[in-house]
């Protein structure tokens, strides 16, 4: 069954939290273009929190992207930042930087529409975070080693690693027109509270990508259902590209986020058919 990955937590603040600090550059990273990326990456990576009422009810996974004059933008997916009717009192929105004990108040700048356009930007003012900027070009192949940085199960970030599983293309207006991706797969392992991880490709550390959600299997033990678990599937994580997520930012008058993917994204006029993740956590 597919997933989405924003996780329920139980705390007693709601913050977008920023790893205290970034792996270090050493000598095995320069032989090893995985590490290399990783240490690349790694400081734009955040997590989320959603709290109501004085309770933490959502936790995900987001990724600084852009600075404008004293604001950090974050991308992070809609579902995370979608209100519930559950909640006693409407969700705030704060984040945790390193270096700052307390914690900075966020917004939401722009959020698509569950499951079509499962993308959301939030913004956060006097947080130097550093980020790392969207793909301007869509040139994914299957088999393309990537990574995946995100806080599984609401806790520390954490980094799995994987491939281009399966690339979607849009359909082209004519045989000329260059292909887009519309929806891309990985294998790289990850679990609930991933929602909005980033995704980049190695070793060139592009943000490629943005994580959707998963689909998984129940696993039974016996035949008592109360003994079962939902096992993610290889191959099955769902990426939103670059294409996608630039595409969003034109739609919301946010193009000047990402330079050098504006006008792709403009003309792109196809809709997207990315497979969406069906059950909300």
């Amino acid at each position: 069954m597919p997933r989405l990955l924003a996780r329920p937590a139980r705390a007693a603040a709601l913050t977008l939290a920023l790893v205290a600090a970034a792996p270090r550059v050493g000598v095995a990273a320069a032989a090893n273009p995985r590490a290399a990326t990783v240490q690349k990456v790694f400081p734009s990576a955040v997590r989320i929190q959603l709290s109501s009422g004085g309770e933490v009810v959502r936790s995900a996974s987001g990724v600084a992207f852009a600075r404008e004059g004293d604001e950090t933008y974050v991308l992070t997916n809609a579902h995370v930042v979608e209100p519930s009717a559950a909640w006693k009192q409407p969700a705030e929105i704060r984040i945790l930087v390193t270096g700052v004990r307390a914690p900075l108040a966020a917004r939401v700048v722009a959020s698509g529409h569950v499951p079509e356009l499962d993308v959301a930007v939030i913004a956060v003012r006097g947080a130097a975070m550093p980020v790392t900027p969207i793909a301007a070009a869509d040139a994914l192949e299957l088999g393309d080693d990537l990574v995946v940085i995100g806080a599984p199960f609401g806790k520390g970030l954490s980094v799995a690693a994987g491939i281009v599983s399966q690339v979607e293309y849009e359909l082209a207006e004519t045989a000329a027109a260059p292909r887009r991706p519309a929806a891309l797969k990985t294998d790289a392992a990850i679990g609930y509270g991933s929602s909005g991880a980033g995704v980049f490709d190695v070793p060139d550390g592009r943000l490629v990508g943005l994580v959707e959600g998963y689909r998984t299997a129940r696993v039974a033990f016996g035949k008592d259902e109360g003994y079962a678990l939902d096992v993610p599937m290889p191959g099955e994580t769902f990426v939103a590209p670059a294409a996608k997520i630039r595409r969003f930012l034109a739609d919301h008058g946010l193009s000047r986020l990402a330079p050098g993917g504006a006008a792709a994204a403009t003309a792109a006029t196809a809709p997207a058919r990315a497979e969406s993740a069906a059950s909300r956590m």
